[in-house]
């Protein structure tokens, strides 16, 4: 089968599960599965637009009370008026994820405001480049922000998260861009990879010193030469970091007692067609938001550490 006949079945098959999803949509949940109610607490960062907007107005529509949040307190505002007018119940606090201070803030509020939260979805993220672009120049913003900023956040709200006989979850939003065994994309150093790729030996001190020696290389010139993802560069490893940083959280977070668990998954909304990837892709924000809001709201949440795209699990 030559590479056209691949690529056209690949297509096909892609479509027909897209279908598949749609009609589960469609689906309404029964009351068994329905474990939330109007005083479960979905926080989702970067909700301002595009796949973020769409998971706020997802889980609304399903009845879970949604604190929106965006770092541009304007732009925050103009979402929420638009989900009310829509007939969804959202609220809104600003928030930047590379901030200490704003984090420290939105935790004191949620505090005295909700007691805590039930569910987090780590959305909010940047890209710099498009299409054929695979500039490095804000290699350094993106590092902050799609890594450190989710890790961050993450660490300050899981004191926060309500104990429930189904456990609260974190879900981050990532990319199949960063996967480290996938055929393309990939890092070439075998052993880094091996590394990163053992659940027993990651640590943080393993993703810190991954990217720290990845934004020397950009700041030297050499970083085209360090085996590093080809095509978008920066963000690919932002997503590597923040898979790796699932894996070791799941390893961490399952030591918890029954009645205490904290399920943490990451997922890919594919290529969607939002701000971020300069209205180029081929998914639009419901599909791509999609697996994040079915992981969120998993009846039967057992998995932990796991890496999803189109409602299937996929390696990482």
């Amino acid at each position: 089968m030559g590479k056209k006949e691949k690529s056209e079945k690949a297509k096909e098959r892609r479509e027909k599960r897209l279908q598949e999803i749609q009609l589960l949509r469609s689906i309404p949940y029964s009351d068994q599965q329905r474990w939330w109610s109007k005083e479960t607490i979905a926080v989702v960062t970067g909700g301002n637009r595009g796949i973020g907007f769409e998971i706020c107005r997802q889980l609304a529509s399903h009845g879970l009370t949604v604190i929106l949040t965006s770092r541009d307190a304007s732009a925050g505002a103009e979402s929420i008026r638009v989900l009310q007018e829509g007939g969804f119940d959202v609220v809104f606090h600003q928030l930047d994820i590379v901030d200490d201070s704003s984090i420290n803030q939105f935790v004191e509020w949620l505090q005295e405001n909700y007691g805590g939260l039930d569910i987090l979805v780590n959305n909010a993220g940047v890209n710099f480049n498009l299409g054929s672009d695979n500039s490095v120049e804000n290699a350094y913003k993106v590092i902050k922000t799609n890594y450190y900023g989710i890790k961050n956040l993450t660490e300050a709200l899981i004191p926060l998260m309500k104990p429930s006989v189904v456990g609260a979850r974190i879900v981050n939003t990532s990319s199949r861009l960063g996967r480290l065994n996938g055929r393309r994309n990939r890092i070439s150093k075998v052993e880094l990879r091996e590394q990163l790729s053992d659940v027993e030996f990651l640590s943080e001190e393993l993703i810190d010193r991954t990217l720290s020696s990845f934004l020397q290389q950009v700041e030297d010139g050499s970083w085209t030469s360090g085996g590093w993802p080809q095509i978008y560069t920066d963000y690919s490893v932002s997503k590597l970091a923040v898979n790796a940083y699932t894996r070791l959280m799941a390893r961490k977070l399952s030591e918890r007692p029954e009645g205490q668990k904290i399920y943490i998954n990451c997922y890919c909304p594919g290529w969607v067609k939002t701000a971020l990837t300069g209205f180029a892709g081929n998914n639009t924000v419901e599909e791509g938001a999609d697996t994040g809001v079915w992981l969120a709201l998993l009846h039967d949440q057992t998995v932990m550490g796991s890496f999803f795209a189109e409602r299937r699990e996929i390696n990482f």
